[in-house]
């Protein structure tokens, strides 16, 4: 069982507003909500924080460095998070619409009923992460490692894997009319009956 450690969060933070918070491109120790972040903020460093209710507009957060966060019914759409070194964190609620996530490490992380279709994850490295009921159409996956990642009733139609192995990964209760994948990368995943036909269909078979 893939276990996920949860964001390590004191009880009791103070409510601050993200410029009060923010210190030497560190915010710690503190709960944001009901605000509105914006601007061009690379290699922010957040550490035992939660965003409630935040929307992200225009944001770039390159290289950031994320430890024991929870971003909770955040608005984060076509943020800019590549690079970026993610651990014990989790979204949840929250709309994602075209986070670029790319090229980062993702390590204990919980992506949790979020709309994230047209998010890329490509040459992402993750280890313990899990995906559950998310809409993740049109997402990008090209030469990710995935270890001990699993995607759980998401709607995955029109992700790109190309590239990415996808062994010992379960997508039985994933669904999707078609998915890109690299065919010689599929041994050892785990797919429902009604995934062989479009599977079959990819190897130039005729499923009658």
């Amino acid at each position: 069982m893939n276990t996920i450690q949860k964001p390590k969060i004191p009880k009791e933070l103070p409510v601050l507003s993200f410029t009060e918070a923010l210190q030497d491109d560190l915010i710690k120790e503190v709960v944001i909500e009901n605000a509105v972040v914006s601007g061009k903020l690379d290699g922010l460093r957040a550490e035992k924080v939660i965003f409630r209710n935040t929307v992200f507009t225009d944001v770039s957060f390159r290289h950031m460095e994320c430890t024991d966060v929870l971003f909770d019914k955040c608005d984060v759409s076509n943020a800019d998070f590549s690079g970026s070194i993610i651990h014990r964190t989790a979204f949840q609620h929250s709309k994602l619409l075209g986070l670029n996530l790319a090229d980062s490490a993702m390590r204990h992380v919980r992506f949790e009923d979020c709309l994230a279709n047209y998010s890329s994850f490509s040459y992402s490295n993750m280890k313990h992460v899990r995906f559950d009921t998310c809409a993740l159409t049109e997402s990008e996956w090209n030469d990710a490692v995935l270890e001990y990642t699993d995607l759980d009733v998401c709607d995955l139609n029109g992700a790109n894997f190309i590239g990415t192995s996808l062994f010992n990964m379960d997508i039985s209760t994933c669904t999707f009319d078609h998915l890109h994948v690299s065919l010689e990368k599929l041994k050892g995943c785990r797919i429902s009956p009604a995934h062989a036909v479009t599977f079959a269909e990819a190897l130039g078979a005729i499923v009658t």
